[in-house]
C-alpha cells in the first residue's frame, strides 16, 4: 500500500469546526490515536501532515511509531498576512518574520516546511481560487530561505501562474495543483519536483449537494485529465489526498486516492502510475525529515 503524502491529523474528515473546537487550547490525542488506528489498519505506514496551528501534528509525532507509522510535520504552515492560510498554520508580515517562523519549525524539531502560496478552489466558479500569492519573487525567497536551513519545500498552490512561480523556485513538491497546464508539467520535468494533486479532495465532493454539481464534475473531470497528461510524460506523481478534508476520511482517503488516480489514468498508464507513486514517495520519504 502506498503512503499518505499530504494528510491533516488534526481534521476528522467531516466538520472542521468541529475538529478546531476539539483541539483547540488544549490538543484531543484521542481523536489523534483513533487516526493512526485506522492507518495502521488500512496498512498504511507513512504519512506526510500539512500541519495546524494548535499543537496537534507536533504532539502526534510522540506516539505514531507505536502504529507502525513514519509520520513527518511540517509542524504549521506559513503563509503571507492578508492571504489563506490561517486554518493550517501562521502568517508573516516581513521577511524577518517569516525566518522566526521557520526558525520556530526548527525549535519544534520540524521536519520539513510548507508555504501558502495560493488560497483553495471556488468549487461554484470554474477556475477561481482564492488569494493567489502574485509576487513570484516573495515565493523564491521563502523557498530559498527554507533550503538554505536545510529544509524541503511542500507548497500549497493552485493555478498556472502560482505553480510556475513555486517551481521555479525551486519548491520539493506542489500540492493539489488544481489548473496547471502544459508548461507546469514541463517545469515539473525540468526540475523534479513532484506533483502531489489531492484527487480526492475535490473528487469525493460529487453528489455531497454541497456545492454546484457542475463545476464540481468538471473540475474533477480536468484534474483527472492533468494527471494521466502528467503520468504520460514521466512527471513525478505522489499519492496524497488531503485526508482530514470534507468528505476525505483519513485511511480511507488514501485508498480513495490510488482508486481515483487509477481511473483518471486508465489501464494503459497504470504500471507508469504506480512506478511514479512509488518513486515519489521515496524522493519524499528522503528529502522531507529532520535532518
Amino acid at each position: 500500500m502506498f503512503g499518505e503524502c499530504h494528510a491533516h491529523v488534526f481534521m476528522n474528515g467531516y466538520d472542521y469546526k468541529e475538529a478546531v473546537s476539539r483541539h483547540k487550547g488544549h490538543p484531543d490525542m484521542a481523536a489523534v490515536h483513533a487516526c493512526f488506528e485506522a492507518y495502521r489498519r488500512a496498512g498504511i505506514d507513512f504519512i506526510r501532515d500539512g500541519g495546524d496551528r494548535y499543537g496537534v501534528s507536533q504532539g502526534a509525532r510522540a506516539f505514531a511509531g507505536d502504529y507502525g507509522i513514519d509520520y513527518r510535520s511540517p509542524i504549521y504552515a506559513i503563509h503571507k498576512k492578508g492571504y489563506y492560510g490561517d486554518i493550517v498554520g501562521f502568517a508573516f508580515d516581513t521577511i524577518d518574520e517569516y525566518k522566526k517562523l521557520v526558525d520556530g519549525v526548527t525549535e519544534n524539531h520540524g521536519d520539513f516546511i510548507k508555504i501558502m502560496a495560493s488560497g483553495i478552489l471556488d468549487f461554484d466558479h470554474y477556475g477561481q481560487v482564492t488569494t493567489p500569492l502574485r509576487d513570484p519573487g516573495l515565493i523564491r525567497q521563502m523557498v530559498h530561505i527554507a533550503h538554505e536551513e536545510g529544509y524541503a519545500v511542500m507548497v500549497h498552490v493552485n493555478t498556472p501562474a502560482q505553480i510556475r512561480y513555486a517551481l521555479e523556485a525551486g519548491c520539493d513538491t506542489i500540492e493539489h495543483g488544481y489548473y496547471l497546464d502544459r508548461d507546469c508539467l514541463q517545469l515539473f520535468l525540468e526540475t523534479g519536483a513532484v506533483w502531489v494533486p489531492t484527487l480526492a479532495t475535490c473528487s469525493n465532493l460529487r453528489g455531497c449537494g454541497r456545492f454546484d454539481e457542475d463545476n464540481v464534475r468538471r473540475i474533477t473531470a480536468s484534474h483527472m485529465n492533468n494527471i494521466r497528461e502528467a503520468v504520460r510524460m514521466g512527471v513525478l506523481v505522489g499519492c496524497g489526498s488531503d485526508a482530514g478534508a470534507y468528505m476525505v476520511p483519513h485511511a480511507q482517503g488514501t485508498l480513495d486516492e490510488v482508486r481515483l488516480l487509477e481511473e483518471a489514468c486508465g489501464p494503459d498508464l497504470k504500471e507508469k502510475l504506480y512506478q511514479s507513486l512509488t518513486r515519489s514517495e521515496e524522493i519524499i520519504r528522503s528529502r522531507f525529515r529532520r535532518h
